[in-house]
């Protein structure tokens, strides 16, 4: 399973307006640089597994929202899992980033 950077800016852009965020107020939130989040939104830059994160954290939704489409309502773990992976290193959080769509693909 590849990603759609492309489709994953549309999401995450949809997802803003819904909540009527200015894209400054999110960057804000996400604790990310000035027009960012605009280059992510027009699939120009690809953001890191982190800034998925915060950008969901950001919009009181999941990150599987801006990755595949689908959202987990009412689930905390996805909060915990931003937390920990805070804690990782470059390194590791490239890591988990490669396991990610392993584990998309899987049907559990």
């Amino acid at each position: 399973m590849e990603l759609d950077y492309k489709e994953i800016g549309k999401r995450i852009a949809r997802r803003r307006k819904k909540l009527k965020l200015k894209q400054a107020e999110v960057e804000e939130k996400a604790d990310i640089g000035d027009k960012y989040l605009s280059n992510i939104e027009r699939g120009i830059s690809i953001p890191s597994t982190e800034v998925i994160m915060r950008l969901a954290l950001a919009l009181e939704t999941t990150p599987d929202e801006f990755l595949v489409g689908t959202v987990r309502h009412g689930e905390e773990h996805w909060k915990d899992v931003a937390e920990q992976l805070r804690a990782l290193d470059e390194k590791q959080l490239k890591l988990i980033e490669s396991l990610i769509p392993w584990a998309a693909e899987r049907q559990l």
